[in-house]
């Protein structure tokens, strides 16, 4: 189990650019016009004035992940459980991400549970968490593994399950040209992960339609 953390805050713990050390907003606007270029585009026509100003804008919205850190979202946890150790799920939270390969969403749902041990979450931080990391350039593998280990972490649960559904748009947009496909990836830790009768418990809670 100790083995399995250990992967899991390996890979969470990517390496990230401090703000001093990445290029200005023109640099950014320069590098849109570029590419601009490069597709076969004329810069200056009316059409496309704005457009490096918007896109480097549009960027920071859509990568505001790297300017947040999951773990003050999850600092805060509540120990007036009354008793409480069964299944926390929170299902169907809606996530956009963008592919670090081709830098194209993915547009998907994720599914996240953990067996609390003493304490528990607010349900928004768990949303919330699934939102900052997904707000960064993601493989949905590292995205599954990043907010297991972020609950693992800082509630030190006896379990967690996190499951990602997902359309890759690199697929549906470009090369195979598949639309539709889904991708779905899990990660376990705990008892979800050595206990066959915790994974089949939380596919279940995941079918029930909720009211």
């Amino acid at each position: 189990m100790d083995a399995i953390i250990a992967g899991l805050k390996n890979r969470a713990q990517r390496k990230l650019l401090d703000k001093k050390d990445r290029p200005s907003q023109a640099e950014a606007e320069d590098a849109v016009r570029t590419l601009l270029k490069w597709i076969g585009e004329d810069v200056d026509r009316e059409g496309l004035l704005d457009t490096p100003k918007r896109v480097a804008k549009a960027y920071g919205e859509l990568f505001s992940g790297y300017d947040q850190d999951p773990s003050n979202e999850l600092g805060r946890t509540f120990e007036e459980v009354g008793g409480y150790d069964d299944m926390v799920l929170v299902k169907d939270i809606s996530f956009h991400s963008h592919c670090e390969h081709h830098m194209v969403p993915i547009i998907g749902k994720a599914h996240v549970a953990y067996l609390p041990d003493g304490k528990v979450l607010g349900l928004s931080k768990i949303a919330r968490v699934v939102d900052i990391y997904a707000h960064r350039l993601q493989t949905q593998e590292n995205m599954t593994a990043d907010i297991a280990f972020a609950i693992d972490e800082a509630l030190h649960p006896r379990g967690v399950a996190v499951m990602i559904g997902a359309e890759h748009m690199c697929m549906a947009m470009r090369g195979i040209k598949k639309q539709g496909s889904s991708t779905v990836t899990t990660c376990f830790t705990g008892q979800f992960r050595n206990d066959p009768a915790e994974q089949v418990n939380f596919m279940t809670m995941l079918r029930l339609q909720g009211n």
